[in-house]
């Protein structure tokens, strides 16, 4: 990614099951046959499959071919393997003579060649001398969706009982995972690699996926970029290598060049969060951070911290939130280029009046809502109509739930069905936090996280990636970079700076304030075109 204004366009499609049929149809039309299409898929998987397996001569192969394209596929696979001494069988789950179009002639190709072929249903599979060294699953392609049938899921269970003693490579994607969602439906292929034909689907780098997937490879098989530029998918891979959009550090700058945020949050008895969310504003990259508050809070907010400013809301001693805007707010809200708001708030009625009165003021700069404002907002539903599209809102599934008046377990049950409700509730980013975070707006494309990160399930993260956010979005010119592309980046960030975290507390241990205080090494590591190595061997860049 060469700039901020191609986001988030360059980074790895994420099509879904509809759309990669779309692709392949268009390339189709545009002249490439879609045998040569099938051929390409075949030789990327050997390759990977060779990468992983480096003496096939010899090997015994079973390859499971199922009733669709990913069937040819493994008819095909099943010749390169013969041509490299290996010892293929093709088990096939219908009747050879039931196969039509392009699968059906690499079959008549690859028995031609001399690959064995037999009926998966009289396969035998007590016979413990021909077991297999590699299984290559064929059974069922991206496209599957619902529950599977009784004879496919025993077979499956059969794969996986044999799985733990060879080498499972799934073409596109393990058998009985779902595209979409990731999980399995009921059971999935318990594959050792998956390698993930043009471009990896949804459910694929979702990391609840990756007990069925085993270690993720994109592959390219021919189609034009102009088929990817004129069909774009509506979901995106939002991992490390986003983080070199991130601008380099401009000449002759002074505090001034890197924005200020403004936090408001940290009523008494939860000044640590505000502190928190102003601490990660400073290490993002923010010029300066003030803290406003009631008077009360302020000497924690510090928290020995001088270079994070304050401004008391009140007089000395007064804890609530004053009932209107005073006239010093409103003149530093003026100066400032983003602020931070709800953690630590508190949910009283003092914080819901001031809440309504700051989404009232003209010319409000962008904004991070988290926290306590998200409660408020969920009990005040009409101030979401107020929520620009400069605005970005951070509810984890419990602060969702409280938005949509539901069940935290019915978001957690559907976390892009939530977020698709979310989106139409307001004009603002929603970062739908937890395992697999998803960030979207209106009809902007899905961008999904797929880190899950254990250091990062703690007190004061959440605070922490608000102020992330708050310092990014402080940065530089607005209209260069959107607040989709900002909290993007801040995801992708703070989960970092979590596995960051990993290295020096494995099981965990860490604290919230070391979260932050790793922000600015981690963006060193991999921003400017410089991806981290160890980042690429977790989730490979597609070639």
């Amino acid at each position: 990614m060469r700039s901020l204004r191609e986001f988030p366009n360059a980074l790895p499609p994420l099509p879904f099951p509809e759309e990669m049929r779309a692709w392949d149809a268009a390339a189709i039309r545009l002249g490439l046959p879609e045998v040569m299409l099938m051929e390409n898929a075949a030789r990327a998987a050997f390759d990977v499959l060779r990468a992983y397996c480096p003496k096939l001569s010899g090997q015994t192969v079973w390859l499971f071919m199922g009733s669709g394209n990913n069937g040819g596929d493994a008819a095909c696979l099943a010749r390169h393997l013969l041509d490299a001494g290996a010892r293929p069988q093709v088990l096939h789950a219908k009747a050879l003579g039931a196969y039509k179009g392009v699968t059906a002639k690499h079959i008549r190709i690859a028995r031609a060649a001399g690959v064995p072929f037999s009926s998966l249903g009289r396969h035998d599979w007590h016979d413990r001398h021909e077991a297999p060294a590699i299984m290559v699953d064929g059974l069922l392609g991206t496209g599957f969706s619902g529950e599977l049938r009784p004879a496919l899921r025993e077979v499956i269970e059969r794969i996986n009982r044999l799985a733990p003693s060879c080498f499972v490579l799934a073409l596109d994607i393990p058998s009985g995972l779902n595209g979409v969602s990731g999980r399995p439906s009921p059971v999935a292929v318990q594959a050792t690699a998956t390698v993930s034909f043009a471009a990896a689907k949804p459910g694929l780098v979702l990391p609840w996926a990756r007990p069925w997937t085993g270690r993720l490879h994109v592959r390219a098989i021919g189609i034009p970029a102009v088929v990817r530029a004129t069909s774009p998918c509506s979901a995106y891979l939002l991992d490390g290598h986003c983080l070199n959009a991130l601008p380099a550090l401009p000449e002759n700058s002074y505090k001034n060049s890197f924005g200020h945020v403004l936090v408001l949050g940290g009523a008494p008895g939860l000044s640590g969060a505000a502190h928190l969310a102003a601490r990660a504003a400073l290490r993002a990259g923010a010029g300066l951070v003030t803290a406003a508050a009631p008077a009360a809070s302020l000497p924690e907010i510090k928290s020995g911290w001088p270079e994070i400013m304050t401004l008391a809301l009140t007089e000395p001693g007064e804890r609530q939130w004053p009932g209107t805007l005073p006239e010093e707010f409103r003149e530093l809200c003026a100066r400032c280029t983003a602020l931070v708001v709800g953690p630590g708030m508190g949910r009283g009625e003092d914080a819901a009046r001031f809440l309504a009165a700051l989404l009232d003021m003209p010319r409000r700069p962008p904004t991070v809502f988290d926290a306590d404002a998200l409660i408020l907002l969920g009990r005040r539903p009409d101030l979401l109509e107020r929520i620009t599209s400069r605005d970005i809102l951070t509810p984890h599934p419990g602060e969702a739930a409280a938005l949509l008046a539901c069940d935290t377990a019915v978001v957690q049950a559907d976390r892009p069905a939530a977020l698709s409700t979310l989106r139409t509730r307001c004009a603002g980013v929603i970062v739908l936090k937890g395992a697999g975070t998803l960030v979207g707006q209106a009809d902007a494309p899905l961008l999904i996280s797929p880190y899950d990160v254990p250091q990062l399930a703690m007190g004061g993260s959440g605070d922490v990636l608000a102020g992330c956010l708050g310092g990014l979005l402080a940065l530089g010119d607005a209209s260069a970079r959107p607040s989709l592309c900002t909290a993007g980046l801040g995801v992708a960030l703070h989960a970092l700076a979590g596995r960051a975290c990993a290295a020096f507390w494995p099981e965990r241990g860490n604290r919230a304030s070391e979260l932050a205080d790793t922000l600015p090494r981690v963006r060193a590591r991999f921003a400017h075109g410089n991806p981290d190595k160890a980042e690429r061997e977790v989730l490979p860049w597609p070639e």
